[in-house]
């Protein structure tokens, strides 16, 4: 699954987890709206949870092979900023396990989010490629390992959700 990062350059470029993933080849950065891919767009604001269902398949048209996030501050983050083409979803309840926002529920970063996507759509092997390359990046999928497992073997985005109700409930 290519993974496609809008990004608006408005964090620390040491701490730009979108900046290290396209300097290891593992993510294309984008500086404008338009030239960004449809896809999957990993948006906090969409009414729809990530699921299983939205996982490419062979010959369907409506699904896409492509998971498409937004880089910025979470201080700037707002709905407009999330003006992209293609599939909106809303990732459920993980943890953040980067040095930043670490145990913070919903406060992931780009490479978090984008690990947390793979995973739930059946990719974890991906999921790992990609955190390899944080010190930290294990951390993550150890906070979040039950979670991930029990979105990933949800049928739909109701599932998903009723799933990250139990999670909420604890918190």
């Amino acid at each position: 699954m290519e993974l496609h990062v809008r990004y608006e350059g408005d964090d620390d470029p040491d701490k730009c987890s979108a900046r290290k993933l396209a300097r290891f080849d593992l993510a294309e950065l984008h500086r404008a709206t338009r030239s960004t891919p449809p896809g999957i767009v990993c948006n906090p604001f969409a009414d729809q949870a990530l699921s299983p269902a939205d996982a490419p398949t062979a010959g369907d048209g409506a699904r896409h092979d492509r998971l498409v996030a937004l880089d910025c501050s979470w201080e700037t983050a707002e709905r407009e900023a999330f003006d992209l083409q293609g599939v909106h979803r809303s990732l459920p309840f993980l943890v953040a396990g980067n040095p930043v926002n670490y145990g913070t529920p919903f406060q992931l970063n780009t490479v978090e989010a984008f690990a947390g996507a793979l995973c739930i759509l059946g990719e974890r092997d991906h999921a790992e490629r990609i955190l390899s390359k944080f010190s930290w990046g294990h951390t993550f999928l150890e906070l979040n390992e039950e979670p991930l497992e029990r979105y990933a073997d949800c049928a739909d985005s109701s599932e998903v959700v009723d799933v990250q109700d139990d999670y909420l409930v604890e918190e």
